[in-house]
């Protein structure tokens, strides 16, 4: 692993943001490239993504090409699904390279224990959610999508997201208490947990680094929609809030 710092992105929404945010976007994972010991990208990298099994979303083959070159520079990249993108697999992992992640996982990060999730169905609530994602997620629902044309697929699923409408509106909306609630789930978590350093999450659209105890942080890497945020973690293991103006 080359030195320098781990980066992490969450919920840049490629797909639905204007063109000059995913080139901003390419520019910044060649920096990361040059600069970066390893790239964290904690979910809703796309507004949609679903793997066919002969067919690539066209749009994405700039970015899916400098992922798979940072791979090939020696810079592990780890990305999770979101609820936007959640339905990855074969193609990312064994044609990009990177190691695509469909649950929460834990890491070892500059010698710090991190806990990676992007931060949708977390906890108990959110009832109505929790149901309609296990059945997005179930093998009947993802077969029969599977034979929808693919155009078809992707102008249904912009539809669902809203992604694109928010941003023509100038603003993203309330969050319902997404932030405060993900913001408490992790100190919740680290405070169970004394052997975990840092929780990482996204999907909260907010930017935040807070330590929660001494060393010890949450940590939230924002997004592209709004912020073209991102969170370093140096070789003490401290993370670190940026914004990226390149």
């Amino acid at each position: 692993m080359p030195p320098g710092p781990v980066f992490l992105v969450s919920d840049v929404h490629l797909g639905a943001v204007p063109p000059e945010t995913e080139e901003a976007f390419r520019r910044w994972l060649l920096h990361v490239r040059e600069s970066g010991s390893r790239l964290i990208i904690n979910g809703d990298l796309f507004d949609f993504w679903f793997e066919y099994r002969r067919v690539i979303l066209s749009g994405h083959v700039r970015v899916l090409a400098l992922l798979a070159d940072l791979v090939e520079a020696g810079v592990p990249v780890l990305v999770m699904g979101g609820n936007h993108d959640w339905w990855g697999g074969d193609f990312l992992r064994q044609e990009i390279g990177v190691d695509f992640r469909q649950e929460p996982v834990r890491i070892r990060a500059q010698g710090k224990s991190v806990l990676i999730a992007h931060g949708d169905g977390l906890g108990a609530g959110d009832f109505g959610y929790r149901i309609l994602r296990l059945v997005l997620r179930s093998r009947p629902t993802r077969w029969l999508f599977r034979w929808i044309h693919p155009d078809l697929g992707a102008r249904l699923a912009e539809s669902v997201s809203g992604t694109r409408a928010q941003i023509s509106a100038g603003a993203i909306p309330a969050n319902g208490g997404r932030t405060a609630f993900l913001s408490s789930w992790a100190a919740a978590r680290l405070k169970q947990d004394p052997t975990l350093d840092i929780v990482a999450l996204g999907h909260g659209h907010k930017p935040v680094v807070t330590e929660v105890a001494p060393g010890r942080f949450y940590v939230n890497s924002g997004d592209w929609v709004l912020h073209r945020s991102y969170v370093t973690i140096d070789d003490s293991g401290k993370p670190e809030l940026h914004e990226w103006d390149g």
